[in-house]
């Protein structure tokens, strides 16, 4: 299932945010992939209003996720000590964070339409 997602980075975040990313453990990519994702893309951008770099350098994170089962996913994350470390560093650094309590498996954005 293809599952998609928006969270906020914190605006004077976003520089410590790109280089977290850089930095993903590998034991967390392989709790990640253990728990059924196999593909997991994050965009950023502006407001739709603004223009060329304004738009790049935004604070919205547009999440898309290939997963076999996105609730029983968040339920296998939820509690192994990398992926708590990573939400705390994740915490810190953003405005809106994604949600991997039960509750979390229904937070992903409605498909309103595909091709």
């Amino acid at each position: 299932m293809r599952i998609a997602l928006h969270t906020k980075v914190r605006a004077d975040r976003v520089e410590e945010y790109e280089a977290a990313h850089r930095e993903v453990p590998d034991e967390l990519t392989a709790a990640i992939r253990a728990a059924g994702a196999s593909a997991w893309t994050i965009w950023r951008w502006g407001s739709p209003r603004a223009s060329g770099a304004e738009r790049g350098g935004g604070t919205g994170l547009f999440h898309v996720l290939e997963v076999e089962d996105y609730p029983a996913m968040i339920a296998a994350l939820e509690k192994p000590p990398v992926n708590i470390a990573w939400q705390t560093r994740m915490t810190e650094l953003l405005d809106v964070a994604h949600d991997y309590s039960a509750d979390g498996a229904g937070a992903s954005l409605p498909v309103v339409w595909e091709l």
